[in-house]
C-alpha cells in the first residue's frame, strides 16, 4: 500500500493516521478535513470549555501542525470537504476542485448537527458540534445570555449545566415526557431530570417548539412553545441529534443505511474494496453483542475504530473484527454520568434510586446477560462493569457483583 487517504480530520481520523504509522506504513498519508482546524477533541467543548474559570479554555487540538507534517509525515488538506468518491478510479473529489487518488481509504467524516429549519438567519441560535460553535456559545454565556436548550440530550444538558454554574437562567425543552428515555430508560431518565431540577434548571418535558421569536435585527429573543408560551432567550442551543456526513458518497457504490444514511460496513469496518469507515459515520455489527448492528457517537469507539480501520485498510488480508463495549460520559453540574454497554434491554434493575447515594446505579439485562450499566458519581466502578460486559457476564454474576439479589 502506497497512499492512505483519510477523509475526516476527526478523532477517528487522527487515530487512523497514528495507527498507520505505528503499523509500519511508510507510504504517503493525506488527511482531508472540511473544517479549517487541525483535528481537535470534541467532548470538552460542551463541558469545561464553557465554564467560567477565569482562564482561557485549553486548546482542544490533538497535535500541532508541525507534529503532523514533520513527525507523522501527513499531507494536510484542511478547510475543504470531500465532495465525491469514485471507488472504481480510486479518486476522492475535494471542494477546491482537486482530486486525490488512494490505495486505501478511511472514511471518518463524522456527523453534522441537525438544526431547526428556517433559523439559519437568526443570530444567537447555535448547535454545539464544532470548535466554532463552542466559541460562539461561550461568548454568549460570557455576556450573561438567558439560555434555552432544545432537546434534553447529553450535549444540551451540559450546556444548561454550564449556564447554571455561572448563575444564569437555563431552560430545557424536551418533547418526550421523560428525558433520555431512549438512551437510559425511564427510571434513570427520571433521575437525570431530578438532577436538572435540583440545580435550578427549568426542565419542560412533553413540550414542543412551534418556532423562535426574534428582534427586528434578527437576534433571537425567545422560544415559542406549542402551548403558546414564549420562553425568553438570548441564546438558543439546538441539541436534537446529528446526521452522518455522507452526501459526498452518493453514487460511489458505498452502501448507506436506509434510516440515517450512515455508512454500512462489516465487522472489520470494510465498506467497499479499499474503503473502510470509522467513528460517528459507520454502522457495524458488534460481535460482543451477538452481531447487533450499531452506529455509536462515542469518543472511545471513534478512537478504537479509527485505529482499526487504518490497520485493516493497509492489510486487508489480515483484517480483524471490532468487538467493543460502548462507553460514554457526561458532566452535569458537579456530577458525572457514565454509561457502558447498550440501553436496549429486557429489564433495567435500579440498584439505588436516590441521588447522592454512593450505590446509585442501574443494570441492564438482555436475556440472561448483563448488557449495560449506568452510574452517577461512581467513576471507579463503571470500568469494572465494562469488564463484566466484555466477558459476557451473566445476570446473576452482575447482581452478585452489585451486592443485590
Amino acid at each position: 500500500m502506497e497512499h492512505l487517504v483519510v477523509v475526516g480530520a476527526s478523532l477517528a481520523g487522527i487515530r487512523a493516521v497514528e495507527s498507520a504509522r505505528r503499523a509500519g506504513h511508510t507510504g504517503r498519508i493525506t488527511l482531508v478535513g472540511a473544517e479549517r482546524h487541525l483535528p481537535y477533541d470534541r467532548p470538552p467543548l460542551s463541558k469545561a470549555f464553557l465554564d467560567d474559570t477565569g482562564e482561557e479554555p485549553a486548546d482542544p487540538r490533538y497535535r500541532t501542525e508541525e507534529h503532523l507534517r514533520d513527525e507523522l509525515g501527513v499531507e494536510l488538506r484542511l478547510g475543504s470537504p470531500a465532495t465525491s468518491l469514485d471507488t472504481g478510479a480510486t479518486l476522492v473529489g475535494i471542494g477546491d476542485g482537486s482530486e486525490v487518488s488512494y490505495d486505501a481509504l478511511v472514511v471518518a467524516t463524522g456527523g453534522a448537527a441537525r438544526m431547526l429549519p428556517g433559523t439559519e438567519h437568526l443570530t444567537g441560535v447555535h448547535a454545539l458540534r464544532t470548535w466554532d460553535d463552542a466559541l460562539a456559545v461561550r461568548s454568549a454565556l460570557d455576556a450573561g445570555a438567558r439560555t434555552v436548550v432544545i432537546g434534553a440530550g447529553f450535549i444540551g444538558s451540559e450546556v444548561a449545566s454550564s449556564a447554571r454554574k455561572r448563575g444564569l437562567s437555563a431552560t430545557i425543552v424536551e418533547t418526550l415526557p421523560v428525558p433520555l428515555v431512549r438512551s437510559v430508560g425511564e427510571d434513570m431518565g427520571t433521575a437525570c431530570a431530578d438532577l436538572h431540577r435540583e440545580h435550578g434548571t427549568d426542565l419542560r418535558c412533553g413540550e414542543t417548539v412551534d418556532g423562535l421569536e426574534s428582534s427586528a435585527d434578527g437576534a433571537v429573543t425567545g422560544v415559542r412553545l406549542g402551548s403558546g408560551e414564549v420562553v425568553p432567550a438570548d441564546l438558543v442551543v439546538v441539541g436534537i441529534g446529528v446526521s452522518p456526513c455522507t452526501e459526498w458518497l452518493a453514487g460511489s457504490g458505498v452502501e448507506l443505511h436506509e434510516r440515517d444514511r450512515g455508512v454500512v460496513a462489516d465487522a472489520t469496518l470494510r465498506a467497499a474494496d479499499g474503503v473502510y469507515a470509522a467513528g460517528d459515520v459507520v454502522h457495524f455489527p458488534n460481535h460482543l453483542f451477538d452481531g447487533e448492528v450499531m452506529r455509536l457517537e462515542h469518543w472511545t469507539t471513534a478512537a478504537e475504530q479509527g485505529a482499526l480501520a487504518a490497520k485493516n485498510a493497509l492489510d486487508p488480508a489480515n483484517a480483524t473484527e471490532l468487538g467493543t463495549v460502548p462507553y460514554f460520559w457526561s458532566d452535569w453540574y458537579s456530577s458525572r454520568i457514565q454509561f457502558v454497554g447498550r440501553p436496549a434491554a429486557d429489564e433495567i434493575r435500579v440498584v439505588s434510586s436516590e441521588l447522592g447515594d454512593d450505590r446509585f446505579l442501574a443494570l441492564y439485562r438482555r436475556g440472561d446477560r448483563l448488557v449495560g450499566t449506568i452510574t452517577i458519581d461512581r467513576p471507579t466502578q463503571i470500568m469494572k462493569y465494562k469488564r463484566l460486559i466484555s466477558k459476557r457476564a451473566s445476570w446473576a454474576e452482575a447482581l452478585e457483583f452489585a451486592g443485590v439479589s
